[in-house]
């Protein structure tokens, strides 16, 4: 009589090795032909890449509300596809990239849990992403695990049939695209008063598990005399790793549990939710940290042109009173990352010169 054995997750040689090392060292691995090819950490994006995308975002925008700017966009990339891999539950991040690739003309594929790919017959992880490479040009992943996105950008660069890798969630640890989306909404916010240069930044919540905001302060290295200030529960305190990086790049940053003294410092408030859909993290209970939440009362007490973001979705943090203020910037937000990310793959593509001429 056989029985069933569980199968085991195979080791790639190499790959322990890989990712083991410091991010920096990691970073000349997802270039080709001196350009970003792989997405997968905010430390790749330096100040005159996330001024580009800025900009590319811009004109796609604009050239996506005519009829024949549209038509020339669908064009574009009309002979390219790509998968959606999104095994981790997602709204925005999901209906921004398939909104992004439409935009650009991209056929898309998609997968949204494992169950219905040969995982459940016991195929790898790994062997699932090279079948995807088989027939795409370009694999956009969503994942549970930290660093599952990095593994398939490395594992695919040891093939002779390597694609483009976009990291669209990897655990908790990082959300570049997000970060890039943030980047362009606070840059559009304060185009009046002098860009994101020497603004002042809260992030409230759960900055422990939140990788949005991780992502974000990486890219805080970029811009000049910029103070972050992280507002949390002891429990969901900023990680070490991320003050140790600002540290390292003379970033100001303060901690405090007192968000009210904070608010009127700031320019920006970006919160977030407890992140209670990972294993492992603190206790939470029925504990919604009220002192942590943003109420309608409170928008006489900050500045008359702070912005205020979230990534959603939102629980109970953010009254709903407070949409309709006009600093109130995460729906606007939700939108931007629709134009961000058709700007990020249009970059991967190598057709943002094409796109640039439409405006000479």
């Amino acid at each position: 009589m056989s029985h069933f054995v569980e199968p085991t997750a195979q080791e790639y040689e190499g790959w322990n090795e890989f990712y083991s090392k410091p991010i920096s060292d990691k970073l000349p691995a997802l270039i080709r032909d001196e350009r970003i090819f792989d997405v997968i950490f905010a430390q790749q994006f330096d100040r005159d890449f996330l001024d580009l995308m800025c900009r590319l975002a811009n004109m796609i925008r604009i050239m996506a509300k005519t009829r024949t700017g549209s038509l020339k966009l669908k064009r574009l990339l009309a002979h390219k596809r790509a998968m959606l891999y999104f095994v981790q539950p997602s709204t925005r991040t999901f209906l921004s990239f398939l909104n992004a690739c439409q935009i650009l003309g991209i056929n898309v594929s998609e997968i949204r849990a494992t169950s219905t790919s040969s995982e459940v017959k016991g195929e790898s992880q790994e062997d699932t992403i090279r079948t995807f490479a088989s027939y795409e040009d370009m694999i956009i992943v969503r994942h549970s695990e930290a660093g599952f996105a990095e593994k398939m950008s490395w594992l695919l660069n040891q093939t002779d049939h390597p694609v483009p890798v976009i990291n669209g969630g990897s655990g908790p640890d990082q959300h570049p695209t997000q970060a890039l989306l943030d980047i362009y909404t606070l840059e559009r916010s304060f185009e009046a008063i002098g860009g994101l240069d020497g603004k002042k930044i809260a992030m409230v919540g759960d900055l422990k598990r939140g990788r949005t905001v991780r992502s974000l302060s990486y890219l805080m290295k970029n811009y000049k005399d910029v103070t972050l200030y992280f507002v949390s529960p002891d429990v969901f305190r900023m990680r070490n790793d991320i003050k140790e990086f600002l540290d390292k790049h003379a970033i100001p940053f303060h901690e405090t549990d007192d968000f009210e003294s904070v608010m009127p410092l700031v320019d920006a408030i970006y919160m977030t939710r407890i992140q209670s859909e990972y294993p492992g993290g603190p206790e939470t209970g029925t504990e919604t940290y009220p002192r942590f939440h943003l109420r309608n009362d409170h928008l006489s007490v900050i500045n008359p042109h702070c912005v205020i973001m979230h990534p959603l979705p939102r629980r109970y943090e953010i009254e709903v009173a407070v949409d309709k203020d006009p600093r109130a910037a995460y729906w606007r937000q939700e939108r931007n990352g629709m134009w961000l990310r058709a700007a990020l793959i249009a970059y991967v593509f190598k057709v943002e010169d094409v796109i640039a001429k439409e405006f000479s």
